[in-house]
Protein backbone atom coordinates (compact mmCIF):
# COMPACT_ATOMS: atom_id res chain seq x y z
CA UNK A 1 0.00 0.00 0.00
CA UNK A 2 1.12 3.39 -1.05
CA UNK A 3 1.03 6.66 0.98
CA UNK A 4 0.43 9.95 -0.04
CA UNK A 5 -0.55 13.45 1.71
CA UNK A 6 -3.89 15.39 1.07
CA UNK A 7 -4.00 19.32 2.16
CA UNK A 8 -5.02 22.30 1.72
CA UNK A 9 -4.68 26.06 2.77
CA UNK A 10 -6.96 25.87 6.10
CA UNK A 11 -7.77 29.56 7.23
CA UNK A 12 -9.26 29.30 10.73
CA UNK A 13 -9.52 33.57 11.76
CA UNK A 14 -9.30 36.57 10.37
CA UNK A 15 -5.78 36.97 11.67
CA UNK A 16 -4.61 33.83 9.37
CA UNK A 17 -1.86 35.01 6.96
CA UNK A 18 -2.88 33.63 4.03
CA UNK A 19 1.10 33.82 2.50
CA UNK A 20 2.03 31.98 5.43
CA UNK A 21 -0.57 29.73 5.15
CA UNK A 22 0.26 28.91 1.76
CA UNK A 23 4.24 28.87 2.42
CA UNK A 24 2.73 26.22 5.04
CA UNK A 25 0.72 24.05 2.96
CA UNK A 26 4.68 23.69 0.14
CA UNK A 27 6.54 23.15 2.95
CA UNK A 28 4.48 20.10 4.07
CA UNK A 29 4.46 18.54 0.45
CA UNK A 30 8.06 19.00 0.91
CA UNK A 31 8.21 16.75 3.91
CA UNK A 32 5.76 14.31 2.56
CA UNK A 33 8.20 14.28 -1.15
CA UNK A 34 11.40 14.17 0.77
CA UNK A 35 9.86 11.51 3.29
CA UNK A 36 9.07 8.91 0.27
CA UNK A 37 5.33 9.38 0.01
CA UNK A 38 3.85 8.63 -3.31
CA UNK A 39 1.75 11.97 -3.49
CA UNK A 40 0.42 14.94 -2.57
CA UNK A 41 -3.02 16.07 -3.18
CA UNK A 42 -5.28 19.01 -3.22
CA UNK A 43 -8.86 19.90 -4.15
CA UNK A 44 -10.68 22.87 -5.51
CA UNK A 45 -13.09 25.06 -3.40
CA UNK A 46 -14.64 28.69 -3.68
CA UNK A 47 -15.14 31.39 -1.16
CA UNK A 48 -14.45 29.05 1.10
CA UNK A 49 -11.56 30.15 3.84
CA UNK A 50 -11.87 26.60 5.55
CA UNK A 51 -10.46 24.87 2.59
CA UNK A 52 -8.11 27.30 0.12
CA UNK A 53 -8.10 26.03 -3.13
CA UNK A 54 -9.45 27.88 -6.22
CA UNK A 55 -7.17 26.32 -8.62
CA UNK A 56 -5.66 23.17 -7.62
CA UNK A 57 -3.37 23.03 -10.99
CA UNK A 58 -1.90 26.70 -9.64
CA UNK A 59 -0.81 24.75 -6.42
CA UNK A 60 0.65 21.61 -8.27
CA UNK A 61 2.82 23.54 -10.66
CA UNK A 62 4.29 25.27 -8.01
CA UNK A 63 5.16 22.51 -5.53
CA UNK A 64 6.12 20.24 -8.63
CA UNK A 65 9.13 22.94 -8.90
CA UNK A 66 10.14 22.47 -4.75
CA UNK A 67 9.78 18.52 -5.18
CA UNK A 68 11.47 15.38 -6.61
CA UNK A 69 9.75 12.46 -6.87
CA UNK A 70 6.01 12.96 -5.68
CA UNK A 71 3.25 12.51 -7.88
CA UNK A 72 0.60 15.63 -8.09
CA UNK A 73 -2.66 15.25 -7.78
CA UNK A 74 -5.87 17.44 -7.58
CA UNK A 75 -8.04 15.69 -4.69
CA UNK A 76 -10.73 16.83 -6.61
CA UNK A 77 -11.52 19.18 -9.09
CA UNK A 78 -15.05 20.17 -9.26
CA UNK A 79 -16.89 18.71 -12.40
CA UNK A 80 -19.66 20.84 -13.01
CA UNK A 81 -17.73 24.35 -12.64
CA UNK A 82 -15.16 23.15 -15.55
CA UNK A 83 -15.95 22.84 -19.36
CA UNK A 84 -14.16 19.61 -20.97
CA UNK A 85 -12.44 21.18 -23.27
CA UNK A 86 -10.70 23.61 -21.03
CA UNK A 87 -10.33 20.92 -18.14
CA UNK A 88 -8.65 18.89 -20.51
CA UNK A 89 -6.12 21.58 -21.81
CA UNK A 90 -5.55 22.92 -18.70
CA UNK A 91 -5.09 19.31 -16.92
CA UNK A 92 -2.48 18.59 -20.14
CA UNK A 93 -0.30 21.50 -19.72
CA UNK A 94 0.15 20.49 -16.04
CA UNK A 95 1.09 17.53 -17.32
CA UNK A 96 3.87 18.81 -19.07
CA UNK A 97 4.73 21.19 -17.19
CA UNK A 98 5.63 18.89 -14.25
CA UNK A 99 7.30 16.02 -16.36
CA UNK A 100 4.09 13.70 -16.28
CA UNK A 101 3.29 13.57 -12.52
CA UNK A 102 -0.30 14.67 -12.67
CA UNK A 103 -3.17 12.34 -11.56
CA UNK A 104 -6.49 14.03 -12.03
CA UNK A 105 -8.66 13.71 -9.56
CA UNK A 106 -12.78 14.50 -10.64
CA UNK A 107 -15.92 15.09 -8.32
CA UNK A 108 -19.07 16.13 -8.36
CA UNK A 109 -18.67 18.03 -5.29
CA UNK A 110 -20.37 18.31 -2.08
CA UNK A 111 -20.90 21.85 -1.40
CA UNK A 112 -24.31 23.49 -1.82
CA UNK A 113 -22.80 26.85 -0.82
CA UNK A 114 -20.57 26.55 -3.85
CA UNK A 115 -22.94 25.00 -6.36
CA UNK A 116 -25.27 28.31 -5.48
CA UNK A 117 -22.54 30.90 -6.31
CA UNK A 118 -20.70 28.37 -9.40
CA UNK A 119 -24.00 26.91 -11.24
CA UNK A 120 -26.83 28.56 -9.50
CA UNK A 121 -29.94 26.04 -9.08
CA UNK A 122 -27.95 23.04 -9.50
CA UNK A 123 -28.47 20.10 -7.08
CA UNK A 124 -26.37 17.05 -6.26
CA UNK A 125 -27.98 14.93 -8.99
CA UNK A 126 -27.16 17.33 -11.73
CA UNK A 127 -23.98 17.51 -10.51
CA UNK A 128 -23.38 13.79 -10.69
CA UNK A 129 -24.47 13.92 -14.12
CA UNK A 130 -22.58 16.29 -15.73
CA UNK A 131 -19.21 14.75 -13.93
CA UNK A 132 -20.31 11.74 -15.67
CA UNK A 133 -20.79 13.43 -19.03
CA UNK A 134 -17.24 15.16 -18.31
CA UNK A 135 -15.08 12.28 -17.80
CA UNK A 136 -15.34 10.65 -21.13
CA UNK A 137 -15.15 13.96 -23.02
CA UNK A 138 -11.74 14.86 -21.25
CA UNK A 139 -10.65 11.56 -22.38
CA UNK A 140 -11.50 11.58 -25.97
CA UNK A 141 -10.30 15.60 -26.01
CA UNK A 142 -6.82 13.78 -25.31
CA UNK A 143 -7.00 11.14 -27.73
CA UNK A 144 -8.03 14.20 -30.63
CA UNK A 145 -10.52 14.89 -33.03
CA UNK A 146 -13.21 14.03 -30.33
CA UNK A 147 -17.12 16.19 -31.03
CA UNK A 148 -19.87 16.17 -28.16
CA UNK A 149 -23.70 16.34 -28.44
CA UNK A 150 -24.24 16.75 -24.72
CA UNK A 151 -26.61 17.30 -21.91
CA UNK A 152 -24.36 20.03 -21.05
CA UNK A 153 -21.59 20.89 -23.31
CA UNK A 154 -22.05 20.29 -27.27
CA UNK A 155 -18.89 21.19 -29.58
CA UNK A 156 -17.66 20.04 -32.85
CA UNK A 157 -14.37 17.93 -33.37
CA UNK A 158 -11.73 19.37 -30.81
CA UNK A 159 -8.49 18.20 -29.92
CA UNK A 160 -7.12 19.15 -26.68
CA UNK A 161 -4.33 21.97 -26.57
CA UNK A 162 -1.95 20.99 -25.63
CA UNK A 163 -1.94 16.86 -25.13
CA UNK A 164 -0.67 15.47 -22.08
CA UNK A 165 3.03 14.53 -21.58
CA UNK A 166 1.61 10.91 -20.05
CA UNK A 167 0.24 8.31 -22.58
CA UNK A 168 -2.92 7.97 -22.97
CA UNK A 169 -3.24 11.04 -20.22
CA UNK A 170 -2.64 11.40 -16.50
CA UNK A 171 -4.79 8.78 -14.30
CA UNK A 172 -8.44 9.93 -13.70
CA UNK A 173 -9.43 9.11 -10.17
CA UNK A 174 -13.24 9.42 -9.10
CA UNK A 175 -14.69 10.16 -6.34
CA UNK A 176 -17.12 7.55 -5.37
CA UNK A 177 -19.70 6.50 -2.47
CA UNK A 178 -22.77 4.89 -4.09
CA UNK A 179 -22.47 1.57 -5.95
CA UNK A 180 -23.27 3.60 -9.91
CA UNK A 181 -20.27 5.93 -8.97
CA UNK A 182 -18.04 2.59 -8.54
CA UNK A 183 -19.63 0.64 -11.84
CA UNK A 184 -19.13 4.24 -13.87
CA UNK A 185 -15.54 4.98 -12.34
CA UNK A 186 -14.31 1.42 -13.23
CA UNK A 187 -15.99 1.14 -16.53
CA UNK A 188 -14.75 4.21 -17.89
CA UNK A 189 -10.75 3.14 -16.68
CA UNK A 190 -10.42 5.26 -13.96
CA UNK A 191 -9.06 4.90 -10.51
CA UNK A 192 -11.36 5.17 -7.13
CA UNK A 193 -11.18 7.49 -4.47
CA UNK A 194 -13.08 6.85 -1.35
CA UNK A 195 -14.09 8.99 1.51
CA UNK A 196 -15.67 7.19 4.92
CA UNK A 197 -17.67 9.89 6.95
CA UNK A 198 -19.26 8.82 10.30
CA UNK A 199 -19.29 5.08 10.05
CA UNK A 200 -15.89 3.86 10.98
CA UNK A 201 -14.00 0.96 10.00
CA UNK A 202 -17.54 -0.85 8.36
CA UNK A 203 -17.85 1.78 6.46
CA UNK A 204 -14.36 1.24 5.00
CA UNK A 205 -15.35 -2.13 4.25
CA UNK A 206 -18.83 -1.37 2.79
CA UNK A 207 -16.86 1.10 0.11
CA UNK A 208 -14.16 -1.39 -1.19
CA UNK A 209 -16.82 -4.06 -1.42
CA UNK A 210 -18.60 -1.89 -3.65
CA UNK A 211 -15.85 -1.45 -5.77
CA UNK A 212 -14.63 -5.36 -5.95
CA UNK A 213 -18.17 -5.71 -7.28
CA UNK A 214 -17.86 -2.83 -9.85
CA UNK A 215 -14.64 -4.69 -10.56
CA UNK A 216 -16.44 -7.79 -11.12
CA UNK A 217 -19.01 -6.71 -13.14
CA UNK A 218 -16.50 -5.46 -15.50
CA UNK A 219 -13.99 -8.54 -16.44
CA UNK A 220 -12.89 -7.30 -19.69
CA UNK A 221 -11.27 -3.87 -17.37
CA UNK A 222 -8.37 -4.15 -16.08
CA UNK A 223 -8.84 -3.64 -12.36
CA UNK A 224 -8.20 -0.04 -11.41
CA UNK A 225 -6.77 1.49 -8.15
CA UNK A 226 -8.65 2.46 -5.37
CA UNK A 227 -7.70 5.00 -2.68
CA UNK A 228 -8.59 5.78 1.09
CA UNK A 229 -8.42 8.99 2.00
CA UNK A 230 -8.91 9.56 6.30
CA UNK A 231 -8.03 12.47 8.68
CA UNK A 232 -5.54 11.12 10.18
CA UNK A 233 -2.99 12.02 13.33
CA UNK A 234 -0.13 10.27 15.05
CA UNK A 235 0.15 11.12 18.73
CA UNK A 236 3.28 11.01 20.86
CA UNK A 237 1.11 10.35 23.86
CA UNK A 238 -1.99 8.83 25.22
CA UNK A 239 -2.74 13.14 26.44
CA UNK A 240 -1.99 13.50 22.52
CA UNK A 241 -4.12 11.27 21.47
CA UNK A 242 -7.32 12.60 23.26
CA UNK A 243 -5.97 16.12 22.24
CA UNK A 244 -5.85 15.24 18.58
CA UNK A 245 -9.39 13.76 18.96
CA UNK A 246 -10.71 17.06 20.35
CA UNK A 247 -9.18 18.97 17.86
CA UNK A 248 -10.36 16.86 14.96
CA UNK A 249 -13.98 16.99 16.69
CA UNK A 250 -13.81 20.67 16.30
CA UNK A 251 -12.60 20.73 12.31
CA UNK A 252 -15.78 18.03 11.50
CA UNK A 253 -18.35 20.72 13.06
CA UNK A 254 -17.11 23.39 11.32
CA UNK A 255 -17.45 20.89 7.85
CA UNK A 256 -20.83 19.85 8.96
CA UNK A 257 -21.92 23.35 9.04
CA UNK A 258 -20.33 24.36 5.89
CA UNK A 259 -21.96 21.40 4.70
CA UNK A 260 -25.40 22.36 6.20
CA UNK A 261 -24.91 25.72 4.46
CA UNK A 262 -26.98 27.23 7.34
CA UNK A 263 -25.06 29.25 9.39
CA UNK A 264 -23.58 33.15 8.08
CA UNK A 265 -20.27 33.44 6.70
CA UNK A 266 -18.39 36.71 6.46
CA UNK A 267 -15.36 37.15 4.71
CA UNK A 268 -15.29 33.66 3.54
CA UNK A 269 -15.50 32.33 7.56
CA UNK A 270 -18.17 30.71 9.01
CA UNK A 271 -19.69 32.09 12.00
CA UNK A 272 -17.68 30.70 14.39
CA UNK A 273 -19.33 27.37 16.95
CA UNK A 274 -18.89 28.12 20.06
CA UNK A 275 -17.93 25.25 22.52
CA UNK A 276 -21.78 24.21 23.57
CA UNK A 277 -22.91 23.86 19.87
CA UNK A 278 -19.45 21.44 19.57
CA UNK A 279 -20.82 19.50 22.76
CA UNK A 280 -24.50 19.39 21.21
CA UNK A 281 -23.78 18.19 18.30
CA UNK A 282 -26.12 14.61 17.68
CA UNK A 283 -23.05 12.44 16.71
CA UNK A 284 -19.70 14.26 16.33
CA UNK A 285 -18.21 13.40 19.29
CA UNK A 286 -14.07 13.40 20.36
CA UNK A 287 -15.37 9.53 21.18
CA UNK A 288 -16.39 8.87 17.51
CA UNK A 289 -13.63 10.65 16.15
CA UNK A 290 -11.19 7.97 17.54
CA UNK A 291 -13.48 4.85 16.26
CA UNK A 292 -14.07 6.71 12.63
CA UNK A 293 -10.87 8.47 11.76
CA UNK A 294 -7.22 7.33 12.71
CA UNK A 295 -5.89 9.00 15.46
CA UNK A 296 -3.45 6.87 18.15
CA UNK A 297 0.24 6.19 18.61
CA UNK A 298 2.12 4.85 15.89
CA UNK A 299 1.44 1.10 16.87
CA UNK A 300 -2.42 2.11 16.64
CA UNK A 301 -1.62 3.64 13.57
CA UNK A 302 0.08 0.91 11.96
CA UNK A 303 -2.82 -1.95 13.19
CA UNK A 304 -5.62 0.19 11.38
CA UNK A 305 -3.80 0.79 8.01
CA UNK A 306 -2.64 -2.59 7.91
CA UNK A 307 -6.64 -3.40 8.66
CA UNK A 308 -6.99 -1.55 5.46
CA UNK A 309 -3.88 -3.13 3.41
CA UNK A 310 -5.22 -6.21 3.71
CA UNK A 311 -9.28 -5.25 2.59
CA UNK A 312 -7.24 -4.25 -0.91
CA UNK A 313 -6.78 -0.64 -0.93
CA UNK A 314 -3.98 0.42 -2.71
CA UNK A 315 -3.02 3.95 -1.60
CA UNK A 316 -3.85 5.54 2.02
CA UNK A 317 -4.05 9.24 1.97
CA UNK A 318 -3.60 11.40 4.57
CA UNK A 319 -5.79 13.93 5.21
CA UNK A 320 -3.66 16.39 7.30
CA UNK A 321 -7.12 19.32 7.24
CA UNK A 322 -7.72 19.69 11.16
CA UNK A 323 -7.89 23.04 12.15
CA UNK A 324 -4.31 22.21 14.28
CA UNK A 325 -1.28 24.61 14.22
CA UNK A 326 0.87 23.88 11.65
CA UNK A 327 3.53 22.85 14.22
CA UNK A 328 1.13 20.21 15.50
CA UNK A 329 -0.08 19.18 11.57
CA UNK A 330 4.06 19.04 10.75
CA UNK A 331 5.22 16.63 13.84
CA UNK A 332 2.39 14.21 13.27
CA UNK A 333 3.07 13.48 9.84
CA UNK A 334 7.12 13.53 10.38
CA UNK A 335 5.62 10.80 13.14
CA UNK A 336 3.53 8.96 10.36
CA UNK A 337 6.57 9.13 7.85
CA UNK A 338 9.47 7.68 10.42
CA UNK A 339 7.33 5.46 12.87
CA UNK A 340 4.53 4.25 10.85
CA UNK A 341 5.44 4.26 6.68
CA UNK A 342 8.94 1.65 7.57
CA UNK A 343 5.99 -0.77 9.08
CA UNK A 344 4.56 -1.19 5.41
CA UNK A 345 8.35 -1.30 3.62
Amino acid sequence: MKFSLFAHMERISPEDDQKRLYDEFVELCKIADAGGMHAVWTGEHHGMNFTISPNPFLNLVDVARQTKNVRLGTGTVIAPFWHPIRLAGEAALTDIITDGRLDLGIARGAYSFEYERMVPGMDAWEAGQRMRELIPAVQGLWKGDYAQDGEFHSFPKTTSSPKPLQQDGPPIWVAARDPNSHDFAVANGCNVQVTPLWKGDGEIAELIEKFNDACAKHPNVKRPKIMLLQHTYVADSPEDVELGAVELNRFYNYFGAWFMNKREISQGLIDPLSDEDIAAHPFYSPEAMKRDLVIGEAGTVIDRLKGYEALGYDEYSFWIDSSMSFERKKASLERFINDVMPAFD
